[in-house]
């Protein structure tokens, strides 16, 4: 593919990019997948659609979120981007890709389980990039478990916490710096719509975060900062190698798709360039779904 506005069959693209058995330890890296999912690197090309703007990216080192980061950049912004430490050569990649492109880079390691750095986050926007106005809200946590007598406690908590509360402790953070014109964009999930048995924990997050994005949307409309959530179907990240999804399942994930493939992160990117940009400016309380075709309410 020459780059995002050729005109190309979906059911065959990615074809070279197998979703083969894999597992790894802790988070996942995009450095250690055996079959590298596709960021956009290559073919990702900007417009200025988003030039000047200051976005703070979380979960931004690998998978849906660094796509989203080389296409920010691409279009012109400069971008904070969150990740755990542990994903430390990830996000010196997406880092060095974003100074390719003439953008500025700010990393911020920590745990968005933590509020303390959730709003530090927020504070280290405003300072190395002067200002903040957009917010992408991406990192997040997914474990399958098989049997809800099996899903601990600590999970359960921590998957709320790095998907729900990361997302209200930044968001509160940086509304008092949001001016008219700003964009927050959500992260939800086909899971919010067809939830798996196994993904109990993630898939109720996912629902939340379509609910508190939406009410968000009205209270804040008045004062000009749009709120919505792009809304992935199956896509191949280093989350689903990472205890995401039973490792014997991987080499068919995504075949149900309408499409019959799983996405990659580059399917994603162009959706929060949209909802960043200016021509998203009617658009608000809106979950656009990324998925493949699968159908939902």
């Amino acid at each position: 593919m020459a780059d995002q506005y050729t005109v190309t069959d979906p059911t065959k693209m990615y074809a070279d990019i197998d979703t083969t058995a894999q597992y790894q330890d802790g988070p996942g890296l995009d450095a250690d997948l055996d079959n590298p999912a596709d960021l956009g690197e290559e073919t990702y090309r900007g417009s200025g659609r988003l030039r000047d703007r200051k976005a703070l990216v979380t979960g931004g080192d690998s998978g849906i979120g660094a796509a989203t980061v080389i296409a920010f950049a691409r279009e012109g912004a400069d971008v904070v981007i969150s990740y755990l430490p542990e994903e430390e050569k990830d996000a010196q990649r997406i880092k060095s890709l974003v100074e390719q492109a003439g953008r500025k880079a700010v990393l911020a390691p920590g745990d968005l389980t933590d509020e303390r750095y959730c709003t530090s986050l927020v504070e280290t926007t405003v300072r190395e990039l002067g200002g903040i106005d957009i917010v992408v809200s991406n990192g997040g946590r997914q474990q399958h478990v098989e049997d809800l007598a099996d899903l601990s406690y600590e999970q359960f908590d921590d998957t709320f916490k790095t998907n729900v509360y990361a997302l209200f402790w930044i968001v509160k953070a940086a509304l008092p710096h949001l001016q008219p014109g700003s964009a927050i964009i959500g992260t939800s999930s086909i899971q919010a719509y067809q939830p798996s048995p196994n993904l109990l924990d993630y898939a109720t997050t996912k629902a939340a975060i379509n609910t508190f994005c939406k009410g968000l949307a009205q209270q804040v409309g008045p004062k000009g900062i749009r709120v919505n959530v792009v809304a992935p179907g199956p896509v191949w990240t280093p989350l689903q190698t990472a205890g995401g999804q039973p490792q014997e399942e991987l080499p068919e994930f995504g075949q149900s798709t309408p499409l019959g493939r799983a996405g990659q992160p580059a399917d994603l990117a162009p959706a929060f360039v949209y909802l960043a940009s200016a021509e998203s400016s009617f658009v608000s309380g809106e979950t656009l779904h990324v998925n493949g075709g699968m159908p939902t309410p």
